[in-house]
């Protein structure tokens, strides 16, 4: 190695397999009638960079058709140095997906409702990802933003740490997994928001 060579942090990620592993940490994210039980449902522990330039351990939860790959994205995230403020389990808030987004945690898995709908979230299905929501807000066509603290974001001109634009890192690193962004959606935007089936 030459000297004054920077040397990374490795990445250390894992997959937690079984209804065991998962559903002690769904208490309040998952119950009867969900569209999908706990035993299909993966936990992944994986180390992340955090805003303040350090390297954290966080967990996320998601369909066990898409860990590996969504492991596989993380790993490319952290490799680029995009950072994540928080990375817990949205029953951390009690799976009150607004405190959750107000924390700007990024979480993974929520057998909840699309908000102002019948219709389960592409979350209920662990086939969705919201990604430093108080930085990547949800804004309706109307100019709506959530969460409410995210508005200073909702000028995507702007540039700061954390924040995802059309055809970067983060968003490459997703489509190649197979994912799309909420970002390209037309009319009404989610930022935050990707998913295996794009809704």
């Amino acid at each position: 190695m030459k000297a004054g060579t920077v040397v990374l942090p490795a990445f250390h990620g894992s997959v937690a397999a079984g209804r065991d592993a998962v559903r002690s940490r769904v208490r309040y994210s998952w119950r009867r009638g969900c569209p999908v039980g706990p035993v299909e449902l993966r936990l992944l522990r994986v180390d992340h960079w955090g805003l303040d330039g350090r390297v954290h351990r966080g967990e996320l939860i998601v369909h066990r058709d898409h860990a590996r790959r969504m492991l596989g994205v993380l790993k490319k995230l952290f490799q680029a140095r995009y950072p994540i403020q928080r990375l817990r389990l949205v029953d951390a808030y009690r799976a009150d997906d607004d405190r959750s987004m107000a924390a700007n945690n990024t979480s993974g898995f929520n057998c909840r409702r699309v908000s102002g709908s019948s219709s389960w979230s592409e979350h209920a299905f662990g086939r969705a990802i919201d990604l430093n929501p108080l930085r990547n807000p949800y804004v309706t066509r109307g100019g709506r933003v959530s969460p409410p603290a995210g508005r200073p974001y909702a000028n995507r001109a702007r540039r700061a740490a954390g924040m995802i634009h059309a055809g970067d890192t983060v968003v490459r690193a997703f489509a190649a997994a197979g994912w799309r962004w909420g970002g390209n959606w037309s009319g009404s935007r989610d930022y935050q928001h990707f998913s295996s089936t794009g809704r």
